[in-house]
């Protein structure tokens, strides 16, 4: 298929620590403006995965592509020039578990901080922006506050803020709400939801079972660093076709009444 069709392509993707055998031949196709929901037990290689894809982790074999940059692995490569390696990033946004957010920084410093030091814009337009997104994430009136005056929920949407004031292509999600006391998590859901109604190509490291059905086109279920079953969301939760994701999804219940 013409690679056109597809913001992110991943081909023959392999990564071990030592021993450890974490992605075995990973292959993944996500077109332009759709939402992957990557589902299974822990230690199955999904973080590894998106880290792979953000080059923060050198995968042992294999190609990612997104957008048009593609970078190639044989085991022996190395990571881009730390300038390609910027600019690369500067177009994959990454939520992670934990904020990471710069603790002496307001959250309007914060939000700024990349569009200046990494894209040198200029403060006025880059505090424009940053008033914009956190007006987005619902987040206004804590322009002034230090991330130690916000709760997780806040802090993470600040996070997500900071992630699209790169004005990414694609925006990678490591298990952003698990860190979360559980009534601080659906108001971070609910900005990746509307991020995914704006069409924002996004691949998503969730336990949210059912967030991953309502929100995510397609549900990959992994286990064991390898692909055991994708297909739209409602088919792979409500009917999955093999039996180690009807085990993994039997701890949930997320079936439409």
């Amino acid at each position: 298929m013409n690679t056109e069709n597809h913001m992110i392509e991943i081909v023959s993707l392999k990564k071990q620590f030592g021993d450890l055998v974490v992605l075995k031949d990973i292959n993944l196709k996500v077109t332009p403006g759709s939402v992957v929901a990557l589902i299974g037990p822990s230690g199955s290689g999904k973080s590894t995965l998106l880290r792979c894809m953000n080059l923060l982790v050198v995968p042992d074999g294999g190609r990612v592509r997104i957008g048009s940059d593609t970078f190639t692995f044989d085991g022996t490569s190395r990571l881009p020039s730390t300038r390609q390696q910027a600019r690369f990033r500067s177009g994959t946004g990454m939520v992670f578990q934990h904020f990471n957010l710069f603790p002496h920084m307001t959250v309007l410093q914060n939000v700024m901080e990349g569009p200046v030091s990494a894209k040198n814009m200029p403060a006025q337009q880059a505090a424009e922006l940053a008033r914009k997104l956190l007006a987005k994430v619902g987040l206004s009136e804590k322009v002034d506050a230090f991330p130690n005056r916000l709760s997780g929920g806040q802090k993470q949407r600040v996070a997500i803020a900071r992630a699209l004031a790169m004005e990414p292509a694609v925006m990678l999600f490591d298990e952003a709400t698990s860190a979360l006391d559980p009534e601080l998590v659906a108001e971070v859901l609910s900005v990746m939801r509307d991020l995914a109604a704006e069409g924002m190509t996004m691949i998503i490291v969730t336990h949210e079972i059912a967030f991953a059905r309502d929100v995510a086109d397609t549900v990959v279920f992994m286990r064991d660093g390898i692909i055991v079953e994708e297909g739209p969301a409602r088919d792979v939760i409500d009917n999955p076709k093999q039996e180690a994701t009807r085990m993994f999804l039997s701890h949930f219940h997320t079936r439409a009444s």
